[in-house]
C-alpha cells in the first residue's frame, strides 16, 4: 500500500485531498502546526527534518498549507512580505529539498499555490508572487528530480466552503468546492505527470 503525508490535512482542502486518497486505498496521515498525526513548523528547516525523520520512508507527499500576508503596496513592508515567502513559499521549496531524499522511487510531491497569480485582488500582491514562485519552482525543479520523482502542484480559486468567510476580497469570482480541488491533487500523485500546474478557477 503506498504510503503519504498530506502537510495541512486538517483544514478544508487538506480534509477533502485526505478523503479522496483513502478512497483510493492510499495509507494517508497529516502533519500540521498545531493538529494531525505529526507536527511540523514549514518555516523551520530543522521541523521539516525531523518530521521526515519521524514518519519515515513515503510515497507521497502533499501539501495544502501556507499562509501570505495580505496589504495593499503602499503599506506593505519589506518584513510583511517576507512572511509570505518564509510560509508558503520557501515551507514548500524546503519541503521538497529535505524531503527528496526520503521519498521512494517514483514517488511524488503536490504543491498547492493559488489563483492570486493570474487574477489578481486588492491588498494580495504578496500573495500573487509567492503562488507565481511556487509555479515556477515547480516546473523547473521537476526537471532534475532524481530516481523518476515526480513534482506537480495545484493552483485552486476560492473554496465554495471558505467563500462567505471571504466575500469582500474575491467579488465576481466563481467559488470551487474543496472536493472536486482534491481530485486534482489525486490525479497528481497517481498520475504520471510532473512539471504541470493543475488551475481548477471554476
Amino acid at each position: 500500500m503506498s504510503k503519504a503525508l498530506v502537510i495541512g490535512g486538517e483544514g478544508t482542502l487538506g480534509s477533502a485531498i485526505v478523503a479522496k486518497l483513502k478512497e483510493h486505498g492510499i495509507e494517508t496521515f497529516t502533519a500540521g502546526r498545531s493538529a494531525g498525526d505529526y507536527k511540523v513548523d514549514m518555516t523551520d528547516t530543522s521541523s521539516i527534518s525531523a518530521l521526515f525523520n519521524e514518519v519515515g520512508e513515503l510515497d507521497h507527499v502533499i501539501i495544502a498549507a501556507g499562509s501570505t500576508h495580505y496589504d495593499a503596496v503602499p503599506d506593505l513592508t519589506p518584513e510583511n512580505n517576507l512572511k509570505s515567502i518564509n510560509n508558503k513559499l520557501l515551507g514548500q521549496v524546503n519541503t521538497v529539498l529535505l524531503g527528496q531524499h526520503k521519498l521512494k522511487d517514483n514517488g511524488s510531491f503536490t504543491l498547492v499555490s493559488g489563483i492570486l497569480k493570474d487574477y489578481p485582488i486588492p491588498r494580495g500582491a504578496s500573495s500573487s508572487m509567492v503562488n507565481g514562485a511556487i509555479d515556477a519552482f515547480v516546473q523547473a525543479a521537476a526537471l532534475e528530480l532524481p530516481r523518476g520523482i515526480r513534482l506537480n502542484s495545484v493552483s485552486p480559486g476560492l473554496l465554495t466552503e471558505s467563500a462567505e468567510k471571504y466575500a469582500d476580497f474575491f467579488k465576481g469570482f466563481n467559488p470551487v468546492p474543496a472536493d472536486r480541488v482534491a481530485n486534482y491533487f489525486v490525479r497528481s500523485v497517481l498520475g504520471i505527470e510532473s512539471g504541470r500546474t493543475y488551475h481548477i478557477y471554476e
